[in-house]
């Protein structure tokens, strides 16, 4: 059987390693996983799920017996896996690139442009 005060340790911690990967913060499991959306798989989401509902059951005696520790404990690593898996450095390099990959685009199709209609004037 599964303490309430354990599994709530759990998914705050888990919290914390969401915080510190993703700069959100929550107020539960649930919200940091609404907050960090798409940024992580689905089968992240499944796994926070399952320990949200765990946290919820935990509290009531008769639900609490009834709990799979197992499933609960591999929803936990897996978890924990794919956060750790994150590096915030990397996802800032990865933005900032994709932004200046999209300025350097911009200004060619704008230079292209500029070209066509100078050529098509007679200037070039």
């Amino acid at each position: 059987m599964i303490k309430p005060n354990d599994i709530r340790k759990r998914n705050a911690a888990l919290c914390l390693l969401a915080q510190e990967k993703f700069s959100v913060k929550p107020t539960s499991l649930s919200s940091a996983m609404s907050k960090i959306g798409r940024r992580l798989p689905k089968r992240a989401h499944e796994n926070a799920k399952i320990l949200a509902e765990a946290e919820a059951q935990a509290g009531h005696p008769k639900l609490a017996m009834m709990m799979d520790q197992k499933k609960i404990d591999k929803a936990e690593r897996e978890l924990k896996l794919a956060l750790e898996a994150i590096d915030p450095a990397d996802r800032r390099k990865g933005m900032v690139l994709s932004i200046l990959g999209s300025v350097a685009f911009s200004l060619i199709v704008v230079f292209a442009a500029l070209m066509i209609v100078l050529r098509w004037r007679g200037f070039v």
